[in-house]
C-alpha cells in the first residue's frame, strides 16, 4: 500500500474533469487542488496558521534550496520538514531538477547526475538521483518527486528525446533508491517538451515504472498557452485514472480552470505570492495593481467576492497606502488575498464538477474578466 493514494469520486458529465481525494499521512485533500509554494520551508509572507486559514491543506517545498540551506541533515535532526516549519498539513517536495537545470551557466549534465555550483556561494556540488532520494527522505514530505531533466524551451527534437530518456533512467534509479516507502510516496515526472510524440513516449515509459502518482513537467516554461493545453491533451489520457495527476509550476487562474478540464488534479506555482509582493492582486475580474494611483480614493475591497482578511477588513485605498509607504503589512495582505482567491477558485471548480457544469463555469469565469482575460 502506497503512503499516498488517490480516490476518484466522480467525473463531470459535461467536461470529464475529475473530483477526488488525495489521502496522505497528514490528512485527506479534496482535488483538484492548488498547492502554495514554500520554497525554503516558508510560504513567503504568511504564517502556517494563516495558510491554514486561507484553506491550504498541502504546500510545496524545494529540495534544491533546502539542500543548500539549512541542509537536509539539519531538517532530519529537527524531526523532518513538518516539525521544522510547524506545518501540520501535507507537504510535497519537488526534486530540485527545475532549479538545477535553470542554472545553465553553472551546471554540467552527465548520465550519473548533475555537476553544478551553488548560486549562494559558488561551491561545487553534485546531485544524482540517489542523492536526491537521500535528501527527500530526510526532509520527510508526504509526496516526493523523482529527479528529472527539465529540457529548456525551446529545445530541438533530438535533445528533448535524449533528455526524456535520461529522465526515465533516472526515475528508475529514484525508485530503487527511495527508502521511506511507508511514509512517503514517490511520484514520477513526464517530460517531452512541446513534441506530442515525445510526450506520449515519456508518459508510456514513466507509467510503466508504476509510480503511485504522476506529474507533468516542462510546461509553462515559455511556450504559448495553447501549446501547453495541446500537450496536456496528448499526455493526460495516457496516465492511470486511479492515480493523481500533477501539473508542475502552473498557477494562473485560467490555466487552473483549463488544466482541470483536461484531467489535472494538482497544481503549484509561486505566482500568487510573487505578484502579491509586487502589489498585484488576483480578483474575480482579473488582476489589479493595487499600488496604482486610481485606487488612492477607492474605499472598496480588493475583490467584493472575497472573504479573506484583506477584503473583509481593509480598502484598496488603505492597502495602496501601505504599499506606497513600504509597509510589510500591505504586501502580506495582498499575498494572503491571492492565496485565498486561488483556494476559493479551486473550491468553486470542485463544486462545478460535482454539479456537472464545469464548462458552464468556465464560460462564467471568462465573462467575469470583462476584457481583462490573460
Amino acid at each position: 500500500m502506497a503512503a499516498v493514494t488517490y480516490k476518484l469520486i466522480k467525473q463531470c458529465r459535461q467536461s470529464g474533469a475529475r473530483l477526488g481525494k488525495l489521502i496522505t499521512p497528514h490528512g485527506e485533500i479534496d482535488t483538484p487542488v492548488f498547492m502554495p509554494v514554500g520554497t525554503q520551508a516558508s510560504v513567503k509572507g504568511i504564517s502556517p496558521e494563516e495558510l491554514e486559514a486561507v484553506g491550504a491543506k498541502i504546500i510545496l517545498g524545494n529540495t534544491y534550496h533546502l539542500f543548500l540551506r539549512p541542509g537536509h541533515e539539519l531538517i532530519r535532526e529537527a524531526g523532518g520538514l513538518h516539525k521544522f516549519m510547524n506545518w501540520n498539513g501535507s507537504i510535497l517536495t519537488d526534486s530540485g531538477g527545475f532549479q538545477v537545470f535553470s542554472l545553465s551557466d553553472l551546471r554540467k549534465i552527465t548520465e550519473e547526475g548533475v555537476h553544478f555550483r551553488s548560486h549562494l556561494d559558488g561551491a561545487k556540488l553534485f546531485l544524482t538521483p540517489e542523492k536526491v532520494m537521500e535528501i527527500e527522505n530526510a526532509l520527510g514530505a508526504d509526496i516526493i518527486m523523482a529527479f528529472d531533466e527539465c529540457a529548456p524551451y525551446p529545445s530541438t527534437y533530438e535533445y528533448t528525446k535524449r533528455s526524456l530518456e535520461r529522465t526515465t533512467r533516472w526515475a528508475e534509479r529514484c525508485l530503487n533508491a527511495h527508502k521511506n516507502t511507508e511514509k512517503q510516496s514517490l511520484f514520477g515526472i513526464v517530460q517531452g517538451g512541446t513534441f506530442a510524440e515525445l510526450r506520449k513516449q515519456s508518459a508510456r515509459e514513466i507509467v510503466s515504472l508504476d509510480f503511485p502518482g504522476y506529474a507533468i513537467g516542462g510546461l509553462s516554461v515559455g511556450e504559448e498557452t495553447q501549446i501547453m493545453y495541446d500537450m496536456l491533451e496528448e499526455t493526460v489520457p495516457l496516465l492511470p485514472s486511479d492515480k493523481a495527476r500533477y501539473l508542475m509550476g502552473v498557477g494562473r487562474p485560467d490555466n487552473l480552470v483549463e488544466g482541470v478540464i483536461r484531467g489535472i488534479d494538482m497544481f503549484d506555482c509561486v505566482l500568487p505570492t510573487r505578484i502579491g509582493r509586487n502589489g498585484t492582486a488576483l480578483t474575480s475580474k482579473g488582476r489589479i495593481i493595487v499600488r496604482d494611483a486610481k485606487y488612492a480614493h477607492d474605499y472598496g475591497p480588493i475583490d467584493p467576492e472575497c472573504d479573506c482578511p484583506a477584503c473583509r477588513n481593509h480598502t484598496r485605498a488603505y492597502i495602496r497606502h501601505l504599499l506606497k509607504a513600504g509597509e510589510m503589512y500591505g504586501l502580506r495582505l495582498v499575498t494572503i488575498h491571492n492565496l485565498r482567491y486561488l483556494q476559493r477558485l479551486m473550491a468553486e471548480i470542485r463544486q462545478a464538477i460535482m454539479d456537472d457544469r464545469l464548462l458552464d463555469f468556465r464560460d462564467e469565469f471568462y465573462a467575469k474578466l470583462d476584457g481583462n482575460r490573460p
